[in-house]
């Protein structure tokens, strides 16, 4: 393979992306390196100011980037994101990431129903539903991709967020799956598990004694920027990542080993 050739295997030219939880954090990251490997993005948040700013800033830098403001519970509102993210390269839709998420942390005796409902809805639910809406409108060329975001909470679990954990674990249990059954469309379908300081881990790090037990935890010793997590999703969404499917990938450190 030439460095050309190499090169442009991490391109996304003339496709297209949707990223939901884009407004901050790992989510805006992503689609700010996907808009610089060509591809156009739709830039989603449920709060729209934020995913506003995310797309201005990637326009502003010469990208493609819309921005739309939904919730991933709203079945309705995921089928209009798609038909969106899809309007952006002639009707399709290579890219999706399932991002969005929540944290609402308690140990079980504290644990209500609605809370655990809701994480599990906002993690779970919202990428089976925004899975949903893509599907028909991704390629079978080799071309399209899902890349969904669990934890090492999913994965090892957590003590005081069984929800989350649950909901993580579930992730992984749903890419496996669409793995499988989107392969016979040459569909891919991976998961990251990120370890970022982010606002989802501020009051993590933000706490000396819980910031303490989680770097001991973690063998590079330090919290990832955002920025430093983005390449590992332009990796499984272009083509240097077409023979991938159906994996976990810890992007954490060496959290989970």
């Amino acid at each position: 393979m030439t460095n050309a050739e190499l090169a442009a295997a991490f391109r996304l030219d003339r496709r297209s992306a949707l990223v939901t939880g884009a407004g901050g954090g790992v989510g805006a990251a992503v689609a700010r390196a996907f808009a610089a490997a060509g591809a156009a993005v739709l830039v989603t948040d449920i709060d729209k100011d934020a995913a506003a700013a995310v797309a201005d800033l990637i326009t502003g830098g010469g990208g493609r980037a819309e921005p739309f403001a939904f919730d991933v519970r709203d079945a309705a509102a995921t089928v209009e994101a798609a038909d969106r993210a899809a309007a952006l390269a002639g009707g399709t839709l290579h890219i999706l990431v399932n991002n969005a998420g929540a944290i609402a942390p308690a140990m079980l005796a504290d644990q209500t129903e609605e809370t655990f409902r809701r994480i599990i809805d906002i993690h779970l639910v919202g990428s089976f539903l925004c899975s949903h809406a893509a599907q028909g409108l991704l390629p079978d060329d080799g071309t399209g991709r899902i890349i969904n975001v669990t934890s090492a909470a999913g994965l090892t679990g957590t003590i005081g967020q069984v929800n989350y954990g649950a909901a993580k674990a579930g992730i992984v249990g749903l890419t496996k799956s669409l793995a499988k059954e989107l392969a016979r469309k040459s569909v891919t379908v991976n998961a990251i598990a990120p370890l970022a300081a982010t606002a989802m881990t501020e009051k993590i790090r933000s706490n000396e004694k819980l910031a303490a037990k989680t770097l001991a935890r973690i063998p590079l010793g330090r919290w990832a920027t955002p920025e430093e997590i983005a390449p590992s999703f332009l990796f499984l969404a272009s083509d240097a990542g077409s023979y991938i499917t159906g994996q976990v990938l810890p992007v954490d450190g060496g959290t989970v080993i």
